[in-house]
């Protein structure tokens, strides 16, 4: 007998990227909060924990030998080597999250959400969060670091490098109001959540509608 409940979905993995001060961080933590299917990536690294970091949840805190065999092994979905620290998000936990129909939210940049393309192909759904305006971009810096104003210009022209690269992603919010751009991110999220490539059973729930199982 046909049963929609056997229809199930492989979860995706949803990438937030942005410029520093676009509200990506903002809109992550009201998404989490919404979304019980959906969870944070937990990246790998080099770096000490911090004060108060808690391994498996902030961090997965590795040795440097660990992280390279990770790399030879194409243990990682996505890394990157920052300030002599190598940060890497590992394929195991993720992949068992799509497979449970569980979400994966990211916060990579744009170089990181051309590896997961790489390798996550259609179970990536991308968004980039763009200011308003570059005033209001540069406004938010001011306001958020009260940082000098040498600091202030390298983040623009690192903000400005970062939002040419908008045109790879498969959408596009402007963050103009906090709550209207988090309402447009679910909105994205259960869209892509019905997509039919997501939809595991689909095809014999409609092979018994048609009566071709029967």
């Amino acid at each position: 007998m046909s049963d929609p409940k056997n229809i199930k979905r492989r979860g995706l993995m949803l990438v937030l990227s942005s410029p520093s001060g676009a509200g990506k961080t903002t809109i992550s933590r009201e998404l989490l909060k919404h979304e019980p299917d959906l969870s944070m990536s937990v990246s790998a690294t080099t770096r000490k924990p911090r004060p108060g970091e808690v391994e498996g949840k902030d961090y997965f805190f590795i040795s440097k030998e660990k992280f390279h065999e990770m790399v030879e092994n194409d243990e990682f979905l996505e890394h990157a080597t920052v300030f002599e620290n190598s940060y890497g998000t590992p394929r195991g936990p993720v992949e068992a999250a799509l497979s449970a129909g569980k979400d994966v939210l990211f916060d990579v940049d744009w170089q990181g959400t051309q590896q997961l393309r790489d390798k996550a192909k259609t179970d990536l759904v991308s968004i980039f969060v763009l200011p308003p305006s570059k005033n209001e971009l540069e406004r938010r810096l001011r306001t958020r670091a009260q940082d000098p104003d040498d600091v202030i210009k390298k983040r623009m022209a690192k903000a400005s490098d970062e939002m040419s690269h908008y045109d790879s992603y498969d959408y596009i919010v402007v963050n103009i109001d906090v709550e209207e751009s988090v309402a447009e991110v679910e909105a994205i999220l259960h869209a892509e959540r019905l997509r039919l490539n997501r939809r595991e059973g689909l095809n014999s729930f409609v092979r018994v509608l048609c009566g071709e199982d029967e």
